[in-house]
Parts: structure tokens; sequence; C-alpha cells
């Protein structure tokens, strides 16, 4: 079974409720008809039932939950709850209304935050900032959160690699520059994420354009800095680096570079030195390799919230879905 086929799987056992506010969207209809369709999740569509059911032709809505704003029975009290999480902005009730009126990312985070839906997903048509930043104003950090990060779950076809072609790139979504220490905890958090969703022992590679010193530069000692807090930090979790992408994943390339590495040529979760390097990898690989790229996958908020590259198909939200029920489950725990 692939990896997508088992986090539909893992949804299905215990069905979840995941809002999906972005109904203008096409790719979000035709990838609410495909959920509601393999009843992965329960789904809760923002937006005046007619509008959407009459833009959505051809696709079956009828088992969806429709919320319009404007006709929300509820609309008050989450008036009442906004305010309260934001009354150190000094936010009134005239202008949290307006907001959750008028932005469907803000309403459909402040109705997970009340507890009517386990998650959300957006991102194809909003900015990953948007998204984000309602996330993190409405739902907060989870307890005991070092950093809030993003990671793409990258699966890529007939790759021995990897845990039988399946990877996190991370952070490849949120963090622009992260420090030794951001690093670390972003390793940290997406051996957790990866132990979750793939079920695999996570094996984690500090990536650099240095192996071992090959390279001397400010940014690889970062990267040496960043492996050290978490070897001392999580010393059962297999983390090695400074390595480059090929000793962290080919073995052949691994026996020549780092040959004492317990981690090279292995590595299932790939710790970029910034944004920039992971935004740029995850998409070459899905583009040139033609794999799947679920995410941006968000760590470390208190409740999931979802983001999807604007360039996202349908299936792709139909995964993020899949991803965001399972991350729920886990939370009940």
């Amino acid at each position: 079974m692939g990896f997508i086929e088992n986090i539909k799987k893992r949804a299905k056992s215990n069905k979840k409720t995941i809002v999906l506010p972005e109904t203008a969207d096409m790719r979000t209809l035709e990838a609410a008809h495909k959920i509601l369709e393999e009843d992965i999740a329960n789904i809760i569509l923002i937006g005046n039932k007619k509008e959407i059911i009459k833009k959505a032709e051809g696709f079956d809505l009828s088992k969806a939950q429709f919320v319009d704003p404007y006709d929300c029975d509820k609309l008050n009290d989450y008036v009442s709850l906004l305010v309260e999480l934001r009354k150190n902005k000094g936010i009134t009730p005239e202008d949290a209304k307006g907001l959750l009126l008028t932005n469907v990312l803000y309403f459909g985070c402040i109705m997970v935050k009340a507890g009517d839906a386990d998650g959300m997903v957006a991102g194809a048509v909003n900015s990953s900032a948007n998204v984000l930043r309602a996330a993190l104003q409405i739902l907060k950090t989870a307890p005991d959160t070092k950093l809030v990060s993003a990671f793409f779950l990258v699966v890529v076809p007939n790759c021995d690699m990897g845990a039988n072609g399946t990877f996190i790139f991370s952070d490849a979504g949120l963090n622009q520059s992260p420090n030794s220490e951001e690093l670390a905890a972003i390793a940290e958090s997406s051996a957790k994420s990866f132990q979750l969703l793939v079920e695999e022992e996570p094996i984690v590679a500090m990536l650099s354009h240095s192996t071992k010193g090959s390279a001397k530069h400010p940014e690889v000692d970062k990267v040496v800095e960043a492996c050290k807090i978490v070897n001392r930090e999580c010393p059962d979790l297999k983390c090695d680096g400074e390595l480059q992408s090929d000793a962290a994943i080919v073995p052949s390339v691994a026996a020549s570079k780092a040959p004492s590495s317990s981690v090279a040529g292995k590595a299932n979760v790939l710790v970029f030195p910034d944004l920039d390097a992971g935004n740029i990898g995850y998409k070459l690989v899905q583009r040139l390799a033609k794999a799947d790229a679920y995410g941006p996958i968000t760590q470390g908020i208190a409740k999931p919230v979802n983001d999807l590259s604007r360039g996202c198909s349908a299936d792709d939200i139909v995964g993020v879905v899949a991803i965001t029920a399972v991350q729920a489950q886990a939370q009940d725990k």
C-alpha cells in the first residue's frame, strides 16, 4: 500500500471534520467531492450554499456541511471568541465581526478553535503567509513548541531511497533563514511528523553544500551546530550532518563521502539550511521526478491547519486533507 493510500485508510478509521474555506476555487470543490466520495473526512464548505452548488455542477457535495458567515447561528459566539483571543491587540467586536465576515481563513480557523471542526486546509488561492497568520493568531502554538515550521511530504515513484521513495523536506514553507537552534527544532519536529505519518523510523540528514568538512563557511558551521544540538537533545534519534544531498540519500556516494555515518545514504527526513533551498528542492523533485508533494504541512500549531501550494491539484488537496485528519487523530490522543 502506498503512502497516501495508507493515510486515507487511517483517516477513514476515525473520521474528522475538516474546513475547506476556499470555495470559489474549482480544485477545492473537486477535492471536496472526492473526499466525500471516498469517505475520508467530514467536510465543511464556507460560503453561500446555493452559489457553491451552482459552481460545483457535476460534483456531488450533498454530504458536505455548508456554513455561510452571513447566515450563521454561531456568528456572535465566534465574534466573542475572537475578541477574547485578540483582546491584547485591542480588537473591537465590530472589527472582529467584520474580519470574520470578509476573511474565510479567519472564519475557518475560529470554527476549529471553537471545536466545530478538527482542522482546516487552505492555500489554493491564498498565500502561505495569510493562511499561517490566521492560524497563529487564532489557534496559537501547541504546548512546548519551540518553533512552528512547515514541511512537504514528497513521494517519489519507483524510488528505493528514503522510505520506499517517501521523504520529508523541511523547512520548505515557512522559516526563511533559521539559525542553529531553529534548525534543530525543525529537525526534531520533522522526525516526529515522519514517525506519525509514515510510521517508519525517521533518519534525519542536516543538509548543506558541504559533507563532513569538505567546505568551510559560516553557513556550514550553522548546520554542524544544529546537528550537535539535535544529538544532545534527542540522543535516540538518528541524525547527522553536515551532509550534501547525494551523500544523504545515495548509499554509494555515502560510502565515499561519509563512510562512518549511520545516516548517510539512508536519510528519509531532509532538513534544508534555509527556505530557499527547501522550497527550490521540493519543487524540482516534484516536477522533474514526477513526485507527489503534499504540503506545506505545518507542525507546532495547537490544532492542525495546513497550507497548499497555489499550484496544487485537486488530488493534492485530497491528500493534505487526509494528512490533516491523521494529525487531528493524533492530537486526540
